[in-house]
Parts: C-alpha cells; structure tokens; sequence
C-alpha cells in the first residue's frame, strides 16, 4: 500500500468515528428528552379531559375538579407579558442594530446580555419589592412584569441579529429614492426581518410560559378565578408546584395533566418556530 493509499484509509477511518461519535452525542441528547416526554405523557394524559379545562380545582378530600383558573390566568399572565416586553425590546434591537456601535449602544447590548443570565428567581424578588411592596398585594400585574423582564433581553438581541442579516441594498435602494432613514428602518428594513423576529418572540414566550420562581412572588396563586390584572392570579406552573409537594393523589394527578398540558404547548411553540424558520430560508 503506497503513501497515498495510507493517507486516504486514515481519513476515512478519522471521519467514520468523528461521524459516529456525532450520532452517539445526539442519541445521547435525545433520549433524556424523549424519557421526559413519554413519562410525562403516561403520568399525565389520564388526568385531562373536560373538567380539568373548565373547572375550578376541588377542595381536599374531593375527587375531580380541574384548572380552568390556572389555563386563563396563564394565558393572561403571558399576554401581559408580551404587551410590556416585546414593544420595548423590538424597538431596543432596532436601536442596537442601527446605532449599536455607540458607547450606549454597547452599554445596552451588554446589559441585553447580562439580563438573559440573570436567575428568574431574581427578577421576581426584583418585582416583588418594586410592585408587590409598594401596592401591598399581589397581581397579575406584577406577574406579567416579572415574566417581561425575562422576554426583553431575548426579543432584543434576536431583533438586533435579525436586522443585521437584512441586506443592506435594500436600505441604500430605499434612501436613493427619496425615503427617510426612519421609513426605509421601520417599513423596510423591519418588515424584511419581521418573521425571523416573530420566531424569536414565539421562543421567549415559550421560555416565560414555564417559569415558576418569579410568579411565587407577584401573582401568587388563587384557588378561584380572577377577572381583573390587579389580583392574585392563578397559573398552570405555580399550581404544578402547589400539586406535587402535596400528600394527595388526586392533586398529584392534576399536577402531571397540568405538566403535560404546558409541556406540549411549549413543544407546539418550539416546533412553530423551527418551521417558520425553515420555511424562511427555503423561501431565499
């Protein structure tokens, strides 16, 4: 076998294993994920059927009942959430993406960064004293908030980058024809980009829906349904909490219906997302 030969064997054993430790790392990658979704499928899927989205939950020591106050109130306290968060974090982007190489662009591109990475937990104790303490109770309100901050950084840098990937001839053809820079920005420049961004805000509203931590210590929790944003509001995560670390089974149930239920709408969004992206780049 001659020196070429030698080297040509040698690569292809080396990509033959690169190749197969690469499938091994996502076989590994999956099957947590695929475990968490079968389990929580089999646990969860007897607990839902019509009450569990009509009905109020039951007090201890009745069977049935459901979380019709917590779907509502986490649907109110994530619509809340993206009234406040992603307004100002797309028009921050837009800033980052137009004047980001100013020393307060830089200042708020960093702060973007360091927000994304602050605990959860942090944000509700923020809002806890900033609204809670000051209004001496807790809301949907201050939910809605705690559940904003944790969107802004996400809806920022995902519209700055977006923004960016934009070619530039579309702007230089807008402002040869006569078109103000702000114009050529917000009906040129920010439509071309709009469904990428769309996809980064349906990822962070993904990511909020979830959360726990923070609504312990703004919206709380209510055993009843709530009609207005200036009262204790119930929602799908805090009453998994309350659920699992009771000594009922019936709560239990409910506890695994309302974590499949949440489960798949955070899936739904995911997958959502993964297809308008997809079909974004087919349509170049």
């Amino acid at each position: 076998m001659n020196l070429g030969s030698a080297t040509y064997v040698r690569r292809k054993l080396t990509d033959r294993i690169v190749r197969g430790l690469c499938v091994l790392g996502t076989l590994i990658a999956i099957v947590p994920l695929l475990s968490v979704l079968y389990y929580v499928l089999v646990r969860g899927i007897g607990g839902i059927n019509l009450d569990f989205f009509t009905e109020l939950p039951k007090p201890v020591g009745e069977a049935g009942g459901g979380m019709g106050n917590a779907l509502v109130g986490t649907l109110k306290l994530v619509g809340l959430a993206a009234l406040f968060g992603i307004p100002p974090g797309v028009l921050a982007g837009v800033y980052l993406a137009e004047f980001g190489s100013t020393k307060f662009g830089q200042a708020v591109r960093f702060a973007a960064d360091v927000m994304s990475g602050v605990p959860s937990i942090t944000v509700g104790i923020f809002v806890y004293s900033l609204v809670v303490m000051t209004t001496k109770q807790f809301s949907a309100l201050a939910g809605g908030m705690a559940l904003a901050i944790l969107m802004l950084p996400m809806v920022t840098r995902t519209t700055e980058e977006l923004l960016k990937l934009v070619p530039e001839s579309l702007r230089e053809a807008a402002l040869g024809l006569g078109v103000p820079k702000w114009r050529a920005t917000l009906l040129i420049m920010l439509r071309t980009a709009a469904p990428g961004i769309a996809v980064g805000i349906m990822l962070s509203v993904a990511r909020v829906a979830g959360e726990t931590a923070p609504l312990l210590f703004t919206a709380f929790n209510n055993r009843f349904w709530s009609s207005g944003v200036n009262e204790p509001t119930a929602s799908l995560p805090v009453n998994i909490y309350t659920n699992a670390v009771s000594p009922y089974e019936d709560w239990h149930r409910q506890a695994w219906a309302a974590a499949l239920v949440l489960l798949m709408t955070v899936l739904i969004l995911n997958i959502t997302a993964r297809f308008l992206v997809r079909s974004r780049v087919r349509a170049r």
